[in-house]
């Protein structure tokens, strides 16, 4: 079989596919949920559930049972090492941008999660 620059092409192409398919296999997905919905999921079942803001965010009022892990602290990525990887994460901010970025860093370090549309601000609403 004559090797040319056609083939060559074609073997490199199928192997970036290949990596790429497998790459993405170990992304887990994320999930936007509704607040009526993620409350019923979080009372539902013991769940883990972060608030990605501030410690001072977190202390003026937060969902039950949250723990705090602040996205823009510089331990952050530290600190979702300690949540248990098979296991999915709900986590919320205020708004939703910082737990969207929050939410991306844990998908690629293998987490399921399960995020709170419109964050807080959309959770508060709902009770109010």
């Amino acid at each position: 079989m004559k090797y040319t620059m056609k083939n060559s092409f074609l073997t490199a192409t199928l192997l970036m596919f290949s990596f790429f398919k497998v790459t993405a296999q170990e992304v887990k997905e994320k999930e936007l949920v509704q607040p009526l919905a993620f409350e019923k999921q979080i009372t539902a079942r013991k769940v883990q559930l972060v608030d990605v803001r501030t410690p001072k965010e977190y202390q003026e009022g937060t969902i039950a049972n949250a723990v705090n892990l602040d996205y823009l602290g510089d331990d952050f990525d530290q600190q979702i090492k300690e949540l248990d990887s098979s296991q999915p994460v709900y986590i919320f901010c205020q708004s939703g941008k910082r737990s969207a970025g929050a939410a991306k860093k844990m998908q690629e370090a293998g987490f399921q999660v399960i995020e709170l549309a419109g964050g807080y601000k959309a959770w508060k609403a709902e009770k109010d």
